[in-house]
């Protein structure tokens, strides 16, 4: 389990911060919902009513504070200088798997925590979500697009991560074997994508120009 300090006399978002993470130890057996939810607050010596205010967004919010925990700890533990000795698909591999760790201890609140994201209500918080933490990942990984490859490297990921999930926890191999496997396939098809898309980009001296057009029309080549 992810643990969260409590402070003394903590604000709804500190408090939403310590909540989320613990009540996924309780959500493998309770759901994630009031039951589990009331068990930790009185646990961790809050009152539920005033727990519950943490969470205007019930079931949905309480998986959102418990993926913020996971996305916080995956950036303690890879600063800079653990990244830079990686290379590319080396830095998005380390990172899944090391997501899907810090997960490990709670895979049943997992499995519940996508049923839940799955209704049709939870939608745009499972569509937001799943960008938040291949956001996360790619910014860990050092990246620094700012143009049509940012939301492209986070879609795809998102994708990659979120059919990963569903392979990890059906995964009865030894030591999560299939599950690195399945995910190696997929970023070695996403290295290939990236490769292409590099292979097709036309330099900037090649782009067409408006501003480049009307020069010539006006000063035409002597």
């Amino acid at each position: 389990m992810l643990d969260t300090a409590l402070p003394s006399d903590p604000t709804l978002d500190e408090m939403r911060a310590a909540l989320g993470p613990a009540i996924a130890a309780e959500a493998a057996f309770d759901g994630w919902g009031d039951v589990a939810l009331t068990a930790v607050a009185i646990r961790l010596g809050i009152d539920p009513g005033h727990a519950r205010l943490a969470f205007p967004d019930g079931a949905a919010g309480m998986i959102d504070a418990w993926y913020a925990a996971v996305d916080a700890a995956l950036a303690r533990d890879f600063p800079a200088e653990r990244v830079a000795a990686l290379k590319v698909r080396e830095r998005i591999a380390a990172l899944v798997e090391a997501r899907l760790a810090l997960m490990r201890a709670d895979r049943e609140a997992a499995r519940r925590a996508l049923t839940v994201l799955a209704r049709p209500g939870n939608a745009a918080a499972a569509a937001r979500l799943g960008w938040r933490a291949a956001d996360t990942m790619w910014r860990i990984a050092g990246d620094t697009a700012t143009d049509l490859n940012h939301y492209s490297k986070r879609a795809t990921l998102a994708a990659i991560y979120g059919a990963t999930i569903l392979v990890w926890l059906n995964d009865g191999s030894a030591d999560g074997e299939a599950t690195r496997g399945f995910l190696a396939r997929r970023i070695d098809g996403l290295m290939r994508f990236e490769k292409a898309k590099a292979a097709f980009r036309v330099p900037a001296a090649r782009r067409f120009s408006v501003t480049r057009l009307l020069g010539r029309l006006r000063y035409p080549a002597t």
